[in-house]
């Protein structure tokens, strides 16, 4: 396991080292201008939002103990898309203190959406089914929300809508980064700190009970938490799907099912897995570029029949 995990660390950061150098040549200003204000901000913008993906989606399968839990059942991407669609549709605007409309009316999307299943999760009186199939109806709703705006949209709009619900990383220089890490490392640092709630809920709520944990109040937290974190993510590059499914669950083949050692590993496997899918954006069609979103989801839905087929052999 130990060598295992050593391979494991060492082939991330490789890949995450190479990624910058991938693509055309860098030569000369031309060259070092890519490097340092398009492909290196690129790179920690990957390394950032889907090292928080995959963490809150590592938290949520724990939480729900259902291993479909992700970002996606609690609503939190249908959410953001609604907004940045609301954004689109009606035009409201430039945004607020430099940031995009898109953006600001994601944010406020995504949150709102979770803030329901977070006041269900801590009420007590739904069980943690109940809010799971309350956050699948509350993303089909918004999804056919976000469907029927796009529908009555002129031309521009609609295919701004949906350019931006395919999820991209395309950045100039650190601004995005800088806007997003106050939102998202707080937001990682708090669910890492239940490491250890996290590991005893694990084993059953009777058993997190006895060792002294709050279910509803870690249900609760873990839940805004991630959708603080989440929504930060979306906002600023679209729902970019798969991460949160997909990761936590190769980070258990490879690195164990310990919460100790499934959280803080899952932010470096998330992080080179978005690193590693949005240099293939860049790298498969030259002179084009795939969005990051179709990429992750190209590779997450064959990986996730593959566990499910391997779950039930």
């Amino acid at each position: 396991m130990n060598l295992r995990r050593t391979l494991t660390v060492a082939a991330c950061l490789l890949v995450i080292a190479a990624s910058p150098f991938v693509g055309e040549p860098l030569v000369g200003e031309n060259g070092e201008f890519i490097f340092w204000q398009l492909r290196l901000p690129r790179m920690l913008m990957g390394l950032v939002c889907g090292g928080a993906l995959s963490l809150v989606g590592a938290t949520y399968q724990t939480v729900f103990a259902n291993p479909l839990a992700s970002e996606s059942t609690v609503g939190t991407l249908a959410g953001a898309t609604l907004g940045a669609v609301l954004a689109v549709v009606f035009g409201l605007g430039a945004g607020v203190a430099g940031l995009p409309s898109i953006a600001l009316c994601a944010f406020a999307g995504a949150l709102a959406v979770t803030l329901i299943l977070t006041a269900i999760a801590s009420s007590g009186r739904a069980s943690i089914n109940s809010v799971l199939l309350a956050g699948i109806a509350i993303s089909l709703m918004a999804s056919a929300l976000s469907t029927g705006l796009q529908y009555t949209a002129d031309l521009n709009s609609m295919f701004t809508a949906a350019r931006w619900s395919l999820g991209h990383l395309q950045q100039m220089r650190y601004d995005g980064i800088l806007i997003m890490l106050p939102f998202v490392m707080p937001s990682c640092a708090l669910l890492l700190m239940q490491t250890r709630a996290l590991e005893a809920l694990s084993g059953g709520e009777e058993r997190a009970h006895s060792q002294g944990v709050d279910v509803a109040r870690l249900r609760a937290l873990t839940l805004g938490a991630g959708a603080l974190a989440v929504a930060a993510v979306v906002a600023w590059c679209g729902p970019i799907a798969f991460v949160g499914l997909i990761v936590p669950h190769l980070t258990r083949l490879t690195m164990g099912a310990s919460r100790r050692v499934l959280l803080p590993y899952s932010v470096l496997l998330g992080g080179a897995f978005l690193v590693a899918c949005d240099t293939l954006a860049r790298a498969a069609m030259p002179g084009r570029e795939l969005p990051v979103g179709v990429v992750t989801a190209a590779l997450g839905a064959p990986a996730l029949v593959w566990l499910v087929a391997r779950r039930r052999g």
